[in-house]
């Protein structure tokens, strides 16, 4: 295990790395992940995601790597936010990559694997919550019918690189989360495993309150893993195999420059524009929440 420090979008970098060390298999897992920061952040969230991916996939190219790994969400099907879309256009990237290599003979396996969430890793409500109870409360949740798809850390960890190692090519491989957990559910049961009680207007005498506090820019009420229909099953009964559609490159990287053009003079609205374009069920609605785009309208 070599840790090393080093921004994923700087692709000299990159390749330098992955020829120094032997790489041959690449999971690239470097994401702002957080909805509301990155909507509040969108040029930052998407030089990292957005080009930060067509850096880490160039130089996986460039170095002959076997394989590449994206690591996807659920959050990237039909998406209500920044960081969501900015995923899908990850998943468009490394589809194409794919399409390229299969066109020239030689190059990298290349596929991705979308899941929801990882129960105790950062940013997980679990922790949030056991945080919130040891505090003795109230327990923050931004709507009463909120669900998520979960699976612990060593599933999320195993089944991914079981999917990468199926990967032929152009790969959307889509996890089996089972059932959503309605996050209400999940916060109560954590109270009373806690050997507390939930505190609501019917037992006013509980020891824990939880709280709505509305849902926040970007959020979704639930998430969904596939765009289209119909996953076809693969060997493991947990993984599934998604049948998304791509945009060849040149249309891709034409609408990626344009993209990046309104990145460089921050036009939030344009940029949501363009991402709505590249990205199927992506709609550009709701209040512009980004903090320098605001700082930028005041000044005006």
């Amino acid at each position: 295990l070599v840790p090393v420090l080093a921004d994923v979008a700087d692709r000299q970098r990159m390749e330098m790395l992955l020829r120094l060390h032997g790489i041959t298999v690449l999971l690239h897992a470097a994401a702002y992940k957080h909805v509301p920061l990155v909507e509040a952040n969108v040029c930052a969230g998407l030089a990292n995601n957005i080009f930060g991916t067509r850096s880490a996939l160039d130089a996986a190219i460039a170095c002959g790597l076997k394989r590449f790994t994206l690591i996807s969400t659920d959050k990237a099907v039909r998406p209500t936010n920044v960081m969501g879309a900015s995923k899908r256009v990850c998943e468009l990237l490394v589809q194409d990559a794919a399409a390229r290599v299969e066109e020239q003979g030689s190059g990298p396996i290349c596929s991705m694997v979308r899941f929801g969430n990882v129960l105790g890793s950062s940013g997980s409500v679990v922790p949030l919550f056991r945080e919130q109870i040891k505090n003795g409360g109230p327990i923050t949740l931004t709507h009463v019918d909120i669900t998520r798809y979960f699976m612990t850390i060593p599933e999320a960890a195993q089944l991914v690189i079981q999917a990468g190692a199926m990967g032929t090519g152009g790969d959307v491989f889509v996890l089996d989360m089972g059932q959503p957990v309605r996050i209400h559910d999940l916060a109560s049961r954590m109270v009373e495993m806690s050997g507390l009680r939930l505190k609501t207007a019917d037992q006013p005498e509980g020891d824990i309150e939880i709280t709505i506090t509305g849902l926040r820019p970007g959020e979704k009420l639930y998430e969904e893993l596939l765009i289209g229909h119909n996953p076809k099953p693969t060997q493991h009964a947990r993984i599934m195999k998604a049948n998304e559609e791509y945009l060849a490159w040149p249309q891709l990287q034409e609408r990626l420059e344009s993209l990046r053009m309104a990145m460089s003079v921050n036009d939030v609205p344009l940029i949501r524009n363009f991402l709505s374009q590249l990205v199927q069920g992506y709609e550009s609605s709701g209040e512009v929440v980004d903090w320098v785009y605001q700082a930028q309208e005041r000044e005006k």
